[in-house]
C-alpha cells in the first residue's frame, strides 16, 4: 500500500492530466455542439500548440509569449481549416465527411512538423520561477503544475462567464440548440461557426504549449491524447460542456491512481470506464448535448 503523500502526490498529478483532458474536451464539445463536426485533427492541433511554444519560446526567450501566442497561432490554423475547407462540407448531412477530411488534415499536420521540425522530440522548458517545488505541508509538488491547474481553473471561470454572460456567447448557446431561429433573427451562423472553431482549435493549441514542459514536444503525441479526449467527451456527454469538465476530472483521476496502483491496466482502464458508463447511461453522464448545462 503506497504512502499517503505519495498517494496524494498521483491525486495531484491526475488533476493536472484531467485539466489537459477538460480543455481538449471543452474544444471539441464546443465544435461538435454547435456544428456537430467530429474534429479529429484535435490531437493534431494539441501537438502543434506544443511545437508553436518551442517555436516562439526559442525566437523571443520568454515562455509567457509563447503561453500567449502558441493558442492564437493555432486558432489562427483552426480559422483557417474551418473557413477555406470544412465549410464546404456543410449541409451535406453525413457526419463522415468532415471526420474524414480533419483526419486526413492531422496526418498532413504530423508529417508537415516531422518536415519543419524533425522527427527526434524537442523540449520546452518552463520559466526559472516555476521549475522547482512547492512545499504543501503535506507533500512537495511541482511549481509548474500548480500553475497549470491555476491557469486552466481561470480559463475554464472566464469561458463560462463568455459563454454565460456575453451577447456572443449566448449566441453560441443559441446556434447550437436552434440554428434556424438564430438565421431567423438575421444573424450570421458562418461568423459563429467561425468563432467558435476558432475558439475550440485554440483551447487545443492551448493544452498543448501548457503540456509541452512536461511531455516535451513530438510529433505523436496528440495521437493517444486525442483519443482519451474523444473518450471523455463521450463519457461526459456529446456537445456538454459540464459533461466534459467532470468526465475529464474522473477520467484524470482514473489514469492517475491506475497508474500508481496497476500500471499494467492504465491505458485501458479509461474505456473500461467509458463501457461502465455507456451501458448505464447511453448517452453519457450529462445526457442531451447542448453548450452549457
Amino acid at each position: 500500500m503506497p504512502e499517503l503523500s505519495t498517494l496524494l502526490a498521483q491525486v495531484f498529478t491526475g488533476l493536472v492530466l484531467g485539466l489537459i483532458y477538460v480543455l481538449l474536451a471543452i474544444g471539441l464539445s464546443l465544435i461538435f455542439g454547435l456544428m456537430a463536426v467530429v474534429n479529429f485533427a484535435h490531437g493534431a492541433l494539441f501537438m502543434l500548440g506544443a511545437y508553436f511554444g518551442v517555436f516562439l519560446l526559442g525566437h523571443t526567450g520568454s515562455f509567457w509569449v509563447a503561453l500567449i501566442g502558441a493558442p492564437l497561432m493555432v486558432g489562427t490554423v483552426g480559422l483557417i481549416m474551418e473557413r477555406f475547407l470544412i465549410r464546404r462540407l456543410y449541409g451535406r448531412g453525413s457526419p463522415d465527411d468532415p471526420l474524414l477530411l480533419t483526419f486526413g488534415l492531422s496526418l498532413i499536420l504530423v508529417e508537415g512538423v516531422k518536415v519543419i521540425w524533425g522527427k527526434i522530440g524537442l523540449t520546452l522548458d518552463p520559466p526559472r520561477a516555476l521549475a522547482g517545488a512547492v512545499d504543501l505541508g503535506f507533500m512537495a509538488f511541482p511549481a509548474y503544475r500548480l500553475f497549470l491547474i491555476v491557469v486552466v481553473v481561470a480559463v475554464l471561470i472566464g469561458l463560462y462567464f463568455f459563454l454565460g454572460r456575453t451577447n456572443i456567447g449566448l449566441i453560441i448557446r443559441a446556434g447550437s440548440r436552434d440554428p434556424l431561429m438564430v438565421r431567423a433573427l438575421g444573424i450570421d451562423l458562418g461568423r459563429v461557426w467561425l468563432v467558435v472553431f476558432g475558439l475550440g482549435t485554440a483551447l487545443a493549441g492551448l493544452a498543448g504549449i501548457l503540456a509541452g514542459p512536461m511531455r516535451g514536444a513530438y510529433a505523436e503525441m496528440g495521437v493517444a491524447m486525442v483519443i482519451e479526449s474523444f473518450v471523455v467527451v463521450v463519457v461526459g456527454g456529446m456537445g456538454s460542456l459540464l459533461g466534459a469538465v467532470v468526465a475529464g476530472l474522473l477520467i484524470g483521476q482514473v489514469v492517475g491512481l491506475t497508474t500508481l496502483f496497476v500500471p499494467k491496466l492504465a491505458e485501458i482502464m479509461v474505456f473500461m470506464v467509458m463501457a461502465v458508463v455507456l451501458l448505464v447511461r447511453p448517452s453519457g453522464l450529462f445526457g442531451e448535448a447542448g453548450l452549457m448545462e
